[in-house]
């Protein structure tokens, strides 16, 4: 394995039928990476005519999901009211603080034809001080876009290549969608405490090494390293801040302290977290045994 590379992690595959989850972390093998604690990777999938992605209302707290799509769309309704439909391009980032329940919907446009899904699905922990914040939810639409000869990357989240993204970070965050033409190549910046890698379409390497499809590859702190391809591909780079206090996740509660999950729990069990406004006959049920997500 080449010196700058300290960890591969081959994601668990989740077949739900109409389209595939592949998720790297949390695992076995490693739980976070800088903020980082769930990465998942979902398609890409076209749904049957008729049928679409329905996540009902659940609940999060302690925590900042960020979802990123390649192709397809979700409607976002969360008990703050918030309502957004998130395409490619654009990045929703919600920040569950305190409490918040959402839930994630094909839109009613897509189901006829069958809906596209293709992206990523990630939870960012929130650092020590501030995990009880205020919920929130915010929608970019303009990211900026740092472009070589033959390779284009959109920064979503923190300062990479000159470039810094508004979203809003908790911890010092970096998280950007990579598209190597064939030919291209772009240097990573190691400007972060955790990097890692995933390629999620087409091929590429790092430092000259192949990166596997949908493999999580953890990159050596301070390691310059160049990604390029051949042939063309698409990569997502991700980390940031390390934590240096453990996080405790249940279902869809992350936390440093499990007797705040426990109190989640109870207060999901006895209806006392918000409703959705526009989404509240429906709801998942506090599982008996956990899954860290619940899908429909």
């Amino acid at each position: 394995m080449n010196d700058a590379i300290i960890q591969t992690i081959t994601p668990v595959a989740h077949d739900l039928g109409a389209f595939e989850v592949r998720r790297a972390i949390p695992s076995r093998q490693r739980t976070m990476v800088g903020p980082f604690i769930f990465v998942d990777q979902f398609g890409p999938a076209h749904l049957p005519a008729g049928t679409a992605m329905d996540v009902r209302p659940h609940p999060h707290i302690n925590l900042a999901t960020v979802t990123w799509l390649f192709e397809g769309a979700i409607n976002h309704r969360d008990s703050l009211g918030s309502f957004a439909t998130i395409r490619p391009g654009q990045v929703n980032l919600m920040t569950a603080g305190s409490g918040i329940v959402h839930s994630e919907r094909s839109p009613q446009t897509e189901r006829p034809g069958g809906p596209h899904l293709y992206g990523m699905q990630t939870w960012l922990a929130l650092p020590d001080g501030n995990e009880e914040v205020a919920p929130a939810f915010e929608q970019i639409t303009k990211l900026p876009v740092v472009e070589d000869v033959c390779a284009t990357a959109t920064v979503i989240m923190g300062t990479l290549w000159g470039k810094t993204a508004p979203t809003t970070q908790h911890a010092a965050t970096i998280y950007a969608d990579i598209v190597l033409a064939p030919g291209g190549a772009l240097p990573i910046d190691a400007e972060a405490d955790e990097r890692a890698v995933m390629l999620v379409g087409g091929q590429a390497t790092i430092d000259g090494q192949a990166l596997a499809l949908y493999d999580l590859v953890v990159l050596a702190p301070g390691a310059v390293m160049k990604l390029q391809s051949e042939t063309g591909g698409r990569v997502m780079l991700m980390g940031g801040e390390s934590f240096t206090t453990k996080r405790h996740v249940w279902w869809n509660f992350v936390s440093s302290s499990r007797e705040r999950i426990n109190q989640a729990k109870a207060d999901w069990q006895e209806g006392r977290f918000p409703k959705v406004p526009g989404d509240e006959v429906e709801f998942i049920p506090l599982p008996k045994v956990a899954t860290t997500v619940s899908y429909p």
